[in-house]
C-alpha cells in the first residue's frame, strides 16, 4: 500500500484515506448481505424437510439477520476508527445483560428449545392421543392433540373428570421431555369411566354377606 501511494499523484493520495475505508466498509456490507442470504436459505430448506412451522422459522430468520447485522455494524465501526478496546468493552457488556435476561426467562426460553424438537423429533404429532405420566404406573393428562405452538401443547381432554364439556389441557412443552409420553397410535385410549361401573358391581358382590343356612331353610307350620 506504501508502495502504491508513492506512485500516485498527491491529490490522489489525499482521498485515498477516504475512499479505501470506504471500500472496505462497502465489502463488509456485501460480505454481510451475501452471508444472511445463505444463511437464511440454510434455514428455510432445512425447515421445508424437517416440516418445522413458520412459527419458528420466522425468530430464527430474524435472529440470523440481527447477528449478522451487529457483527458487520462492528467491523464498520472498526473500520471509521472506534477502538477495539472501546467495542470489546460494549460487547461484554451486552453479553452480560443478554445473559441475565437468558436466566431469568430460562423457563420461556426451554419451552422454545423444546418446542423446536417437538417439530425436529415428532415424538407426537397432531391428531395423535397421548398421555403425559409422571411415571409408567400412574394416570396422567390424556388426550388428543390439538395444537403444538411455541411455548404449549394443547391436549383436547379425554375420558377426565370434565369429559364431555370441551375441556383443553395445556401442557408446557419443556414439561414433555420430564415426563412419560404414552402415545396411542391411530385409536383414542380406553374410556375409564367404562370400567368403574363394573369395578363397583364386582365390589359390591364380594361385600354382601352370603345368606346363611338356617336362613334358607323356612320353617315347618
Amino acid at each position: 500500500m506504501q508502495v502504491l501511494k508513492t506512485r500516485l499523484p498527491d491529490w490522489i493520495q489525499d482521498w485515498l484515506e477516504i475512499i479505501v475505508p470506504g471500500l472496505q466498509i462497502l465489502l463488509i456490507v456485501l460480505a454481510a448481505w451475501l452471508l444472511q442470504r445463505v444463511l437464511r436459505r440454510l434455514v428455510r430448506r432445512a425447515s421445508a424437510h424437517y416440516q418445522v412451522p413458520d412459527a419458528l422459522v420466522v425468530p430464527m430468520t430474524g435472529l440470523i439477520r440481527w447477528v449478522t447485522v451487529a457483527g458487520a455494524m462492528l467491523l464498520v465501526l472498526e473500520r471509521l476508527g472506534v477502538s477495539a478496546t472501546v467495542l470489546w468493552t460494549a460487547f461484554t457488556g451486552f453479553a452480560t445483560v443478554g445473559a441475565v435476561a437468558f436466566f431469568a426467562a430460562w423457563s420461556v426460553l426451554s419451552n422454545l428449545f423444546c418446542a423446536l424438537l417437538i417439530f425436529t423429533v415428532r415424538p407426537y404429532r397432531i391428531g395423535e392421543y397421548i398421555e403425559v405420566l409422571d411415571t409408567a404406573e400412574k394416570p396422567g393428562a390424556k388426550g388428543r392433540v390439538v395444537d403444538i405452538n411455541l411455548l404449549y401443547t394443547t391436549l383436547e381432554d379425554h375420558g377426565g373428570a370434565t369429559h364431555g364439556t370441551g375441556a383443553w389441557l395445556q401442557i408446557p412443552n419443556s414439561l414433555v421431555f420430564q415426563r412419560v409420553v404414552r402415545r396411542f397410535h391411530g385409536v383414542p385410549p380406553p374410556e375409564p369411566a367404562a370400567a368403574e361401573p363394573q369395578a363397583a358391581q364386582a365390589a359390591e358382590a364380594v361385600a354382601a354377606p352370603a345368606p346363611s343356612a338356617a336362613a334358607a331353610v323356612s320353617p315347618v307350620p
